[in-house]
């Protein structure tokens, strides 16, 4: 029955504003007998002054603004809690149209903030020390959602005269599993009539989704991309990691060289280090000759401790001695700082809590 009323409502609903480029909005108004010069005053509205409704138009024509209320929605996300660490962290769980909640991050550095955003309702890739697949996937968001959450972050940090400088795509979900609506945000997001996040400061993490990486280098895009590694071999990456299994090591290593070899540029490397399953002297040896001579970096990650998986954190010795035997192959490494380690800082966590608690986001 639910996924009937879902469905239901899923075709009735309106496109979102967030949905769309300049090029977009100027095909839009001139499809509506409109001057092409309004699409840059809906866009003006919508990222610059950040409204939240049409009627707050005032230089549009009246019939335009009811054009656009009957075409289009702001997806509002509705805030189920807010979280804020003592180092500046903030986590955001919001709910939207259809119940699903969702976290979104910000996260204070000192060249600036970032916001991690969710690209899925949970996920169906399975990693063992991730909260974020506890309770599989429920759909996919839209370009808009995504958006939505950026803008939602930016009208927090205006309150502070501040601004999101840059974005990570590692929240919630597996973004190559939602591709289409990942490369609209990227496009809206980085398009200069829009917040104009430029595409050297977008990140975009992926477990290894290996078709779509090859796809990705042919975007001609100068995007930051991230593989979730965690582990120095087949065996190990199967285990710790199910889409090993579908996608193995060895082909996620020559998609990461064609990348590489397209783009000119390097990948990220992401380790989680989880205390004696891959953080021994003998993994970091594996890595580092896997990975030396390539051009890449690895960011060691402390794992954040989920009570569902019962993994324990790497000493943090034995964390600067894995990136030391790391940097003898010659292999760049950093250790990624920790943020909000006093709340719920694990990607999925808070939305699993609200889960275990009898609110369910389906």
């Amino acid at each position: 029955m639910f996924w009937t009323l879902f469905i239901w409502w899923d075709f009735f609903m309106k496109a979102f504003v967030y949905d769309r480029t300049h090029a977009d909005w100027k095909n839009w108004v001139q499809e509506r007998g409109e001057p092409a010069f309004r699409a840059s005053q809906i866009m003006d509205w919508i990222y610059q002054k950040r409204v939240t409704s049409f009627e707050e138009m005032s230089n549009l024509p009246k019939g335009l603004r009811q054009c656009l209320s009957d075409s289009f929605d702001f997806a509002p996300l509705d805030n189920i809690t807010t979280q804020q660490s003592a180092d500046g962290t903030v986590k955001f769980l919001n709910r939207l149209h259809d119940g699903h909640a969702i976290e979104t991050v910000i996260m204070r550095h000192h060249y600036g903030n970032s916001v991690c955003v969710t690209t899925q309702v949970g996920c169906r890739v399975g990693c063992t020390f991730c909260a974020s697949t506890l309770g599989g996937l429920k759909r996919n968001l839209n370009a808009g959602e995504i958006v939505a959450q950026v803008v939602e972050a930016q009208r927090y940090l205006d309150r502070e005269g501040e601004r999101v400088g840059s974005v990570v795509i590692m929240g919630i979900g597996e973004p190559f599993e939602n591709y289409d609506a990942m490369i609209q945000f990227i496009r809206v997001i980085n398009d200069p009539k829009g917040l104009h996040i430029g595409q050297r400061h977008i990140t975009v993490s992926t477990s290894g989704i290996v078709p779509n990486i090859y796809r990705f280098a042919d975007e001609g895009l100068q995007v930051v991309l991230a593989i979730s590694l965690h582990a120095p071999n087949q065996e190990l990456r199967a285990k710790l990691m199910p889409v090993s299994r579908r996608f193995p090591l060895p082909e996620l290593l020559e998609a990461c060289q064609y990348y590489m070899e397209k783009t000119g540029r390097r990948i990220t490397y992401e380790y989680a280090l989880i205390g004696g399953k891959n953080d021994q002297p003998e993994h970091a040896h594996e890595l580092g000759q896997l990975l030396a001579g390539t051009h890449c970096l690895v960011n060691l990650i402390p794992v954040n401790y989920v009570p569902e998986r019962n993994y324990t954190r790497t000493p943090r010795n034995q964390i600067f001695e894995f990136k030391r035997i790391l940097e003898g192959y010659k292999v760049n490494t950093t250790i990624r700082r920790e943020h909000g380690s006093d709340i719920d800082a694990a990607c999925g966590q808070l939305r699993a809590k609200h889960m275990d608690s009898g609110q369910k986001t389906s």
